[in-house]
């Protein structure tokens, strides 16, 4: 069987296969005490503790709940964010560093206590982590790391090897870490909510927030408001960006996951490689047996190969090193990565206590999800938390932010000038069914998708945030922008921001 036999025709990702609850669209002005935006891991966590807390709860989710990020991850509950530790003490010192790993570990605690005493059956497990090097540089680069685990009394060990036919050099433990099946986990947080009186609005997008001092206003797309005390904003990229500009303090990463059955035996734990490209190898149980999750191949959004060739490229090693008995599922995931690494939780600015944001989770939402919604929950009932001034949006280090900031806006001022250089050979009518590319449409660049029955759908490609030219992704047939990572439908909807605005459709038939 070829590989492109092989590869599901059209993403289809394990976690969404559970029925999940419908909630009717907001068709009035409401009055609450807090307006969560986002149905995600943070806004399901912060309403489910806000709503323990008997507030009035309203979450105004643009789509459907559970389907944004929170659905298309590794599902990874973890501290083991990478070789972090070393850079983060360098940068930032032993007692932020250490910050950062213990409120890791208590969103993982967070979980484990509230599976074990509310009988929440999600496929969860304690699992040991791995970071493993294949080249003697990342080896070097382990042992540093470990040094740092020590200083912060991480517990872990540097190992010698794998358990997989992968020639490493050595990999470096974390322990305690666990696994989870992510919609399960907040489905049941979601239903204790609504039981507690949180009101949940689906296929209602806020696209502003008037500010007012004492009463914020959410502005939706139908034109309703939603008045409120604390607006927390969790919708991946924050709607509401203009006074925190956090585009230009952020990029937008891509990563693929793939779903396979094999007839090895999974000896446990969790294992990322440290070098590149990243692969990410880990379990889930599957009707009585163990789905393979196998990530990895990121690179910045809009700015990488044709995308089906990262899916083709997990493919092979899955299949070097497994052997693939079925192959029943892939999917992608958005993530966005702030200039130190440590994401932004907290206040929108620090005039703006009343409007929360959290954002710029890098990889790790699972459990930076959950600390968030912690966070966030306390800010709006005016708790002490020591982890304010490590995850403040606020910050800012001179080191690394400064010529992080530097190096993200000239990549995007690059990639604006190229988009608007840019020749184009192709003309819509050289595209077969299904495919979609960049093409020449009236003496302009344009792009254009024609659907499996021969429909003709023509986008102007400029991106309605600041004008970069999106590029067109086979995979998961979109047109994505690689300045600030806006997605959109092949007919030009939005389907990610920072973009509101949906691309121009020139054409349609």
């Amino acid at each position: 069987m070829s590989s492109s036999e092989k590869i599901p025709q059209f993403p289809k990702t394990y976690w969404r296969e559970i029925e999940l609850p419908t909630f009717q669209k907001l068709t009035a002005d409401i009055t609450v005490d807090v307006a969560i935006v986002g149905a995600g891991i943070t806004g399901i966590t912060a309403a489910y503790l806000l709503s323990k807390e008997g507030l009035k709860v309203a979450i105004l989710e643009a789509g459907s709940v559970l389907n944004g990020t929170t659905g298309h991850t590794t599902a990874k509950v973890t501290a083991q964010h990478g070789l972090v530790y070393d850079e983060f003490i360098n940068h930032f010192g032993e007692d932020l560093a250490r910050l950062y790993f213990e409120s890791h570990m208590n969103a993982i605690g967070f979980v484990e206590n509230c599976v074990q005493q509310n009988g929440i059956d999600c496929d969860f497990s304690k699992e040991d982590a791995y970071i493993y090097a294949t080249t003697d540089e990342y080896l070097e680069k382990l042992t540093t790391e470990w040094e740092a685990y020590k200083r912060l009394g991480i517990d872990g060990a540097l190992k010698d090897t794998i358990p997989f036919d992968i020639q490493v050099k050595g990999s470096l433990l974390m322990q305690n870490q666990a696994q989870y099946h992510p919609l399960k986990f907040l489905r049941a947080l979601l239903d204790d909510a609504v039981k507690a009186g949180c009101s949940v609005y689906e296929n209602t997008t806020a696209i502003d927030i008037e500010e007012e001092d004492s009463a914020p206003k959410v502005v939706t797309k139908s034109g309703n408001r939603v008045t409120c005390k604390n607006v927390i904003i969790a919708s991946h990229f924050p709607f509401y960006d203009k006074p925190g500009l956090y585009f230009a303090r952020m990029y937008v990463d891509r990563s693929y996951a793939i779903g396979i059955k094999t007839d090895k035996d999974y000896p446990g734990g969790m294992y990322i490689s440290a070098d590149s490209p990243t692969r990410s190898i880990r379990y889930t149980p599957f009707n009585g047996e163990k789905l393979l999750i196998l990530g990895g191949e990121n690179h910045k959004t809009g700015q990488g190969i044709d995308t089906m060739k990262h899916y083709q490229a997990l493919e092979s090693f899955a299949e070097e090193v497994f052997g693939i008995k079925e192959y029943d599922y892939r999917w992608s995931a958005q993530d966005l990565v702030t200039l130190d690494k440590v994401p932004y939780i907290g206040p929108l600015t620090s005039e703006r206590d009343h409007i929360l944001v959290a954002t710029g989770y890098k990889k790790w939402g699972m459990t930076t999800g959950i600390l968030a919604g912690h966070l966030l929950s306390d800010y709006v009932l005016n708790r002490n938390n020591p982890y304010k001034d490590l995850y403040s949006p606020s910050r800012f280090h001179v080191d690394p932010d400064l010529s992080s900031a530097i190096t993200t806006n000239v990549d995007v001022a690059k990639h604006l000038i190229k988009g608007k250089l840019e020749m184009v050979p192709r003309d819509p009518g050289d595209l077969q069914d299904g495919e979609g590319s960049v093409v020449m449409y009236n003496g302009q660049r344009a792009g254009a998708y024609k659907d499996k029955f021969g429909k003709l759908y023509i986008v102007d490609t400029t991106c309605t945030h600041l004008g970069c030219e999106c590029e067109w992704n086979r995979a998961e047939k979109s047109w994505d922008c690689p300045c600030h990572g806006s997605r959109y439908s092949y007919a030009g909807d939005v389907i990610e921001g920072p973009a509101k605005k949906a691309l121009e459709l020139l054409e349609k038939g």
